[in-house]
């Protein structure tokens, strides 16, 4: 007669010890793929995902570039169904409203951190680049987040009339404008310094300031004014 220990899967009491282990140590006590582990987990209640989680990483490179990826792109990896990128996918919006709550907790110039933290988490990783806009009223706090536009992974149209417009209706102050370079050079280019040039200038035409233009990628960022690019 076969000992029934002999049939328990090898990985019976993982999850368990790794929630232990997660909660008496925190994060820096369990690596990138069991902390994938322990997001897989809900997406399967049972089982072991150990394998997948191994393989999420090494498909897209790290823990960071797992749970920023697009849907599209996690569904290719087989064993990724509805679940896995529906876990995934909470904790990329929980992670980007918690930044954005934690820039708009005070003037937006006294938290420059906490903005360049929600820029790359908004936008570092993704693989087309977005024109977003920070609005700001006279107290330079934030009025409203938006995208303004979408383009292809090396180009984003971006009309001036547009940003001038939206900024009116909302009554803004100043601006701050942000896009991601999915190459991961982050440096401006020619198109991109004459573009922040053009909107700080029918801007300030109606009495609107822009604060800077940041540009983020996955290697790091680039503000226009630390540069000296904008005034």
């Amino acid at each position: 007669m076969r000992d029934s220990s002999e049939e328990k899967p090898h990985y019976l009491g993982h999850r368990q010890r790794l929630r232990e282990r997660f909660l008496s140590g925190g994060a820096s006590a369990i690596a990138d793929y069991e902390l994938l582990e322990m997001i897989l987990f809900s997406a399967k209640p049972r089982g072991d995902v150990k394998p997948l989680a191994k393989k999420l990483i090494a498909e897209f490179g790290s823990f960071a570039k797992v749970v920023t990826a697009k849907p599209e792109a996690l569904y290719k990896v087989d064993e990724v169904g509805d679940a896995a990128v529906s876990a995934l996918l909470i904790v990329q919006a929980a992670t980007q409203r918690l930044l954005q709550e934690q820039m708009m907790e005070k003037p937006i110039i006294q938290s420059w951190t906490a903005l360049l933290d929600y820029a790359k988490a908004s936008m570092a990783h993704n693989k087309i680049e977005e024109f977003r806009i920070i609005f700001l009223n006279r107290r330079n706090e934030v009025i409203r987040d938006e995208v303004q536009q979408q383009g292809t992974i090396d180009h984003t149209p971006v009309y001036v009339r547009e940003v001038v417009k939206r900024a009116l209706e909302l009554g803004a102050a100043s601006l701050i404008l942000m896009h991601n370079h999915p190459s991961g050079d982050h440096t401006p280019s020619r198109a991109d310094i004459d573009i922040t040039q053009q909107v700080a200038d029918a801007a300030r035409a109606v009495g609107i300031k822009i604060h800077d233009h940041i540009i983020v990628s996955e290697r790091g960022h680039y503000s226009f004014r630390a540069n000296a690019l904008i005034g």
